[in-house]
């Protein structure tokens, strides 16, 4: 059990501080809105991607196996709702104003869990992996979304802080405009690298 808690830790460590979806949103928000104004978005995704682990553990998983081109149809929707949100970070029309007119709410952000393209490959690949044949399921499954929603909480943090940072050294027009571009260029190749 200890090894398989290490283990699960670890992974959870590399999904939640790995550049993706949320972080990117959360360093946008962090850059626009500052870190106050951003937590309710991270506590979305802290409490919403937990959420979403318990469901597929007790069910919603059997029903990817069972049809999988519903996985690949969330998978495309929210590849091109992030598609979306890197064009509009992109295009911003005054690079001082934030693509977005405001931050994420926590309800948003954990709904925007279902649309996520690296929630769901988190999601469906933790469970199988940290569960056990004939084990508590509901103890291995609760396990596994407390310790991926505390991971998740630190991990956006950082990188919400790090967009504060950003913003604070990057106060030119100019400068703001290429941030824009590379975190636009950013989220386009999380999406990218998730049909490889």
């Amino acid at each position: 059990m200890t090894h398989s808690l290490v283990s699960l830790v670890l992974f959870a460590i590399a999904g939640a501080f790995t550049p993706g979806p949320n972080n990117l949103i959360s360093t946008a928000s962090g850059a626009a809105f500052g870190f106050r104004r951003t937590l309710p978005q991270i506590w979305g995704v802290a409490l919403g991607f937990p959420l979403m682990i318990v469901a597929i553990g007790f069910g919603l998983g059997g029903l990817f196996a069972t049809f999988p081109q519903l996985h690949l149809i969330l998978k495309f929707v929210g590849s091109a709702y992030l598609l979306y949100l890197a064009w509009k970070i992109a295009t911003a029309s005054d690079p001082e104003a934030s693509a977005i007119a405001r931050p994420l709410t926590l309800l948003e952000a954990a709904l925007f869990q279902w649309v996520n393209p690296k929630a769901w490959t988190l999601a469906l690949g933790v469970v199988p992996a940290f569960t056990t044949i004939g084990g508590n399921l509901f103890a291995e499954v609760m396990l596994i979304a407390l310790v991926m929603g505390a991971t998740t909480f630190p991990a956006l943090s950082l990188w919400a802080g790090f967009g504060v940072a950003m913003a604070r050294l990057l106060s030119r027009p100019r400068q703001r405009r290429i941030v824009n571009l590379v975190m636009a260029a950013l989220v386009a190749a999380s999406v990218g690298l998730l049909f490889i």
